[in-house]
């Protein structure tokens, strides 16, 4: 028998502008810029403060210490981020201090008429202050020319691939022979290689160009592109790749032998089983290392390397800068790549036609409302920036203060160690909004640019009753690999022993872990002739 109950459950859900917000937060600083203008397509009533206005900016200065203003400083908001923190997690907390608009965004669409009859009585007061278009400037936006700024750089590096498409063009081949090298070059990863079968290739050719082609009139035209430059290019595993470089040496006796490494024993050459190498190939001492190290030189990655790579050159973008002014640490945020902001003024002056026409139509009405929706979302997302700011400072003053003694000397015996919990605690925020903040973030200091999760460590115990950063462990044992004779390698457990010397108690299948972490490998591979 089917029964009708009543059920009253209480529960939470973030509003889309809060979600946005919490997206806000964890981007970097090099996107930011990005999500700026995809919010500025969709929003009219969000621009850019024009640089060019010096009678505007100064007024909009004079105004900044208006109780009522919504782009006021940091510092006057600073008390939204401590208020109502309680264990409902990091992303209701952020939601509870971001403000709900009246009206959603919505879209460019038509305004429904009983929509707009429910706001006939709209308070302009709130739109025609001049208080509410005051620009709002980034924090930590540097002196410079705004041409140098706004002017993008022009990009004077080719493409991997169209250095290869230039050299396939002034290469001797028929129309047929020219579309198997576009295919070939198409087919190259990241790395230089072409890792698909040439038999797959073959299909590609008939399905996408109608075109029957062998096997073997591929390998022809395989050989061609491989002549290209960068050497090595388009091989198809390692050992090809090797040798495509060594044939452009010159053919002496230390070139010939690392060719008879290559093709004979390269299993054992990968794995550094020298005396098999020489008791196969028949080679003494001198020869096996000269051979060695020619191939050592070789480049295993064709296709990365320069400028021209396949990959697009990534820089890193710090999202805050520390400086140290005699013992005085200066924390700023670098926000170079993203616009000033401000409230459009054209959408302040439609208020003040509607509040001055005699007659107020329902288009009137509809046109106030959708300008209100607009409004309302410029005011948030503003806000949104600036409370992103003050949570991503709030947050790095705690890891400066935690690890002054760090960036004071930039040693890295010097970090102490810290988890989320610990900053968490100190700014009175939870878990995951650190670990937002710390995610994909970095700072510029004078000993160099550091992700923000590098200050992120586990405490290792020592005899004298401290705990020890897993860091200081791992510069440690950076240290003594780095120092070891090549030709004995040290093992994990003699690492161990060393370490234990020392007074850090660690077990043997930790110096395993932390050297992995290093990407340093196993004795065994370490060793050098």
């Amino acid at each position: 028998m089917q029964r009708l109950d009543l059920k009253q459950l209480l529960s939470q859900k973030l509003s889309p502008q809060q979600i946005q917000f919490i997206k806000l937060l964890q981007i970097p600083t090099a996107e930011l810029e990005t999500r700026i203008k995809e919010e500025m397509e969709v929003n009219p009533a969000l621009e850019e403060d024009e640089a060019d206005e010096p009678e505007e900016l100064e007024r909009d200065d004079d105004d900044s210490d208006d109780s009522d203003d919504p782009d006021a400083s940091l510092d006057n908001d600073e008390n939204t981020l401590d208020e109502d923190f309680d264990d409902r997690g990091a992303d209701q907390e952020m939601a509870d201090e971001m403000p709900e608009p009246d009206l959603l965004p919505k879209d460019d669409g038509p305004v429904d008429s009983e929509t707009a009859a429910d706001n006939t009585d709209l308070d302009l007061s709130d739109y025609l202050n001049d208080d509410e278009i005051a620009g709002y400037k980034m924090q930590g936006d540097g002196p410079g020319e705004e041409e140098e700024r706004d002017t993008p750089l022009a990009d004077t590096s080719g493409s991997l691939m169209d250095s290869l498409m230039d050299q396939l063009h002034f290469a001797d081949l028929d129309e047929r022979q020219e579309a198997i090298g576009q295919q070939l070059i198409g087919s190259i990863d990241g790395d230089g290689y072409i890792r698909r079968d040439l038999s797959a290739i073959a299909n590609d050719l008939a399905f996408s160009q109608n075109l029957e082609v062998t096997v073997a009139e591929i390998e022809a035209v395989l050989r061609v592109v491989q002549g290209f430059d960068p050497p090595g290019i388009a091989a198809r595993d390692l050992p090809e790749c090797l040798l495509l470089q060594l044939e452009r040496r010159p053919q002496d006796e230390n070139t010939v032998n690392a060719e008879r490494i290559l093709t004979d024993t390269f299993e054992e050459f990968s794995k550094k089983h020298y005396p098999r190498i020489q008791q196969k190939l028949d080679l003494e001492d001198d020869e096996l290392k000269e051979a060695i190290n020619v191939i050592l030189k070789l480049n295993p990655k064709p296709g990365g390397s320069g400028p021209s790579g396949l990959g697009k050159t990534q820089y890193l973008m710090p999202d805050f800068i520390l400086t140290n002014d005699n013992g005085i640490f200066n924390l700023t945020l670098n926000a170079r790549n993203a616009p000033e902001l401000r409230v459009s003024p054209a959408y302040t002056e439609m208020f003040r036609t509607y509040d001055k026409a005699a007659k107020k139509d329902q288009k009137m009405k509809e046109a106030v409302t959708f300008v209100k929706q607009k409004l309302d979302s410029a005011k948030w997302f503003i806000d949104a920036i600036r409370q992103r700011q003050n949570t991503l400072l709030r947050t790095m003053n705690a890891i400066v203060e935690l690890q002054r003694d760090f960036f004071a000397e930039g040693d890295e015996g010097k970090l102490k160690p810290m988890i989320l919990k610990d900053i968490a605690q100190r700014i009175g925020m939870d878990i995951s909004t650190v670990s937002r903040v710390a995610n994909s973030k970095s700072i510029q200091t004078e000993f160099g640019i550091y992700p923000l999760k590098y200050f992120f460590s586990e405490g290792i115990a020592t005899d004298s009753g401290e705990d020890a950063s897993s860091r200081e462990v791992k510069s440690i044992l950076k240290d003594l690999i780095g120092n070891e004779n090549k030709e004995r390698p040290l093992s994990d457990d003699k690492l161990e022993k060393m370490l234990n010397a020392r007074g850090y108690n660690i077990a043997r299948r930790t110096v395993a872990k932390y050297r992995e972490q290093l990407n340093i490998p196993v004795a065994r591979l370490r060793k050098e002739l």
